[in-house]
């Protein structure tokens, strides 16, 4: 195993336990235990851990802009359920937007069973999911590959991104609040984001509940650039009245689609 593919491994073990041990990491992995400090000390540098004593921890700032990989594997049943909601929206012949979010990957799969799809992305994993699909148009957005994601970003992909209106733009973010709105960590990520935003007739967030409550590093853009959310969980009281005073959709497994709460 590649050391980078081993501290993906320890990460994503982060991701779902927030804390590790360098003996564990050392048996489960098969390597020495100052091989596992010198991983936990690189994703230190990186921001991505803090060390303890023995161990390490998860460091939980929204500001981190986690690797696709990791991010991909975490909350994978809230996705789903998300992907499931919004795939109900999607009617054959339908023209949309998805970002590169993990979130967004969950609903390229979940919509594969749909006819005559028109796919604009700036997502190489979508890209390569939907390959297989027939009677499709799968579009990249093209432009610069994201160090540490699969996302093509830059100035290509926002020019690209709007010249086209599309039925409906599916994003996601890393952070959700009241005050702020939607929050990204990464400023080529969210530039691309509001793009996608001004880009569709109906504009769907697509976030899981861990989002919620939360502020990253730069803005994506306010409510009133968003039509529905789309969640796995059901929020707070306090959001459902904000969702309905400026009109917003709130979709989730506890909500009837479509319904303004």
């Amino acid at each position: 195993m590649l050391a980078i593919e081993r501290r993906n491994k320890i990460l994503s073990k982060l991701q779902e336990e927030h804390k590790v041990v360098v003996s564990d990491l050392s048996q489960l992995y098969n390597v020495t235990e100052e091989t596992i400090r010198r991983d936990l000390e690189k994703l230190e540098n990186e921001g991505l851990a803090k060390k303890t004593y023995g161990g390490a921890v998860l460091n939980e700032s929204f500001n981190i802009d986690l690797p696709y990989t990791v991010r991909k594997k975490a909350n994978v049943g809230g996705k789903q359920q998300i992907a499931e909601i919004v795939a109900a929206l999607i009617e054959d012949g339908a023209h949309i937007m998805l970002d590169a979010s993990s979130t967004a990957l969950f609903i390229a799969k979940r919509i594969k069973d749909k006819k005559n799809i028109t796919v604009i992305t700036n997502s190489v994993e979508i890209l390569l999911e939907l390959s297989d699909r027939t009677g499709w148009k799968i579009l990249s957005t093209g432009g610069r590959l994201k160090e540490g994601g699969l996302a093509l970003v830059g100035y290509q992909a926002e020019r690209m991104i709007s010249t086209f209106h599309v039925d409906y733009a599916i994003f996601s973010c890393k952070g959700i609040e009241m005050e702020h709105g939607l929050t990204d960590a990464n400023e080529s990520d969210a530039q691309i984001k509001k793009m996608i935003s001004k880009a569709a007739k109906k504009r769907i967030l697509a976030v899981d509940h861990s989002k919620f409550d939360k502020i990253s590093f730069t803005q994506v853009c306010d409510f009133s650039e968003i039509d529905m959310v789309v969640t796995d969980i059901e929020p707070e009281e306090g959001w459902k009245q904000l969702f309905s005073s400026v009109g917003i959709e709130l979709a989730c497994p506890a909500a009837e689609i479509g319904e303004v709460i």
